[in-house]
Order: structure tokens, then C-alpha cells, then sequence
């Protein structure tokens, strides 16, 4: 089994994987350097493949790496999560999905029209299947919650996993669309069911920084 480990330096975390014979596969641009005994290989998609990974607005191509040595990914201010698969099925944010090992299924998930476009998550999303190890792109440190038939309201886009068992759908925040709109939280993410979702409610300090500068300058442009 491939091992990952997110190492933090200066401020920025980045990805190792480390490889015995064995084979990962990365999203497209992720590479940052590698050691040792490893093969690249970019795989064209099949036509339905390519017409779902345009719909996803994911890379159309990802690369897999296989060999002996060291491989590491490019860095970054955000931080990362690992994801132990043990035959489940996840449905990741878009954006989220950064490498897995080899053994990991990297399907399509399709959520309904008016959940995806206005939620935020958009029409389709990356799901992953089966045995593995899959590293995910977080904002900040990431937070379990095991849903037992409960309800989840999330207000922004912070959940970056969800399993498959749990329903998905954007919804006002009150009953009232006067209500909703007057108290601020217009419309929230719901997830509900026997699942887990996987949030990342707090930015590291480094990200916030940059969506300030990027609002500040936004502002001052116009």
C-alpha cells in the first residue's frame, strides 16, 4: 500500500507519497518533483469520459505514477486530508480530489439540477469507490460527523465529503422565502440520512489572508 504523508513547511503543506511497486494516480498538475524508480503515464479518456469530466468541471486528465520512490505533490496554502476507503462510496467537493492509489474507482456523481447549480457544489461531483487510500484538498482542519438519521445544515461550502448513502439537496433556510432572505441565510446545503459528512468549517490562518487580500483588491479594481 502506498503511504501518503502531508508534511508542512514555511507555512504551506504539500503531499509524499511514497511507492514500493505500486501505482497512484494524481490530479492533472499536481506533481511537484519526484525520486527514484517512477513512470509517469497520462491515459486518454474514453469519450464518456471525457464528456463527464467536462460536465464535472474536473481536469479531463489524470495522471498515474508507478514504481519505486519518492513522489511529491505540489504545495500549497490550503491543507489536505486522507481518506481510508474500505469498500464505500464517497462524493467529494468540487475541486477536492488531489491523488489516490491505484485500487481507488474515480466515477461521476450527479445531483440534482437546482442542488447543484445554486449550492454551489455544481451538477456533478468526483465520487470515489472501493479500497484505498484517497488524499482531498481542505481549507482547514477537517471535521467528522456521523449522521444516525439525523439532519445536517450547512450555510457556505465547507462540507468537502459526503458518503453516498446520505441525500443532498439546497433548500431555503426558512419556510418563508421573505424570512430566508431577511435573516441572511438565503439558502443552506442539507444533508440527511445514515452517513458521514466531512467538513471544513475553519480556513487556516494563510488561506483567510489570501481570500482578504484577493476581496481587498477585488474592491479597490472596481
Amino acid at each position: 500500500m502506498a503511504n501518503f504523508e502531508i508534511i508542512e513547511r514555511e507555512g504551506t503543506r504539500l503531499v509524499k507519497v511514497t511507492l514500493n511497486n505500486e501505482t497512484v494516480r494524481t490530479e492533472s498538475g499536481a506533481l511537484h518533483y519526484m525520486r527514484g524508480a517512477i513512470t509517469m503515464q497520462t491515459h486518454p479518456p474514453s469519450a464518456g469520459g471525457f464528456l463527464k469530466s467536462l460536465a464535472t468541471g474536473e481536469n479531463i486528465f489524470r495522471p498515474t505514477y508507478t514504481g519505486t520512490g519518492d513522489l511529491y505533490l505540489a504545495p500549497s496554502l490550503s491543507g489536505y486530508h486522507t481518506l481510508d476507503l474500505s469498500g464505500e462510496e464517497w462524493i467529494l467537493d468540487r475541486g477536492a480530489y488531489w491523488a489516490s492509489e491505484g485500487s481507488v474507482e474515480i466515477a461521476v456523481e450527479r445531483n440534482k439540477l437546482l442542488s447543484g447549480m445554486v449550492g454551489g457544489e455544481g451538477l456533478f461531483q468526483t465520487k470515489v469507490k472501493g479500497r484505498g487510500q484517497v488524499v482531498m484538498v481542505a481549507q482547514g482542519p477537517v471535521e467528522t460527523v456521523a449522521l444516525r438519521g439525523e439532519r445536517l445544515v450547512v450555510d457556505g461550502s465547507f462540507a468537502i465529503a459526503r458518503t453516498s448513502t446520505l441525500s443532498y439537496r439546497v433548500e431555503k433556510a426558512t419556510k418563508s422565502m421573505v424570512s430566508s432572505m431577511t435573516s441572511g441565510e438565503f439558502l443552506v446545503n442539507v444533508f440527511e440520512g445514515h452517513g458521514t459528512v466531512l467538513l471544513a468549517p475553519i480556513p487556516y490562518w494563510q488561506v483567510l489572508l489570501l481570500r482578504q487580500v484577493a476581496a481587498s483588491a477585488a474592491r479597490t479594481a472596481s
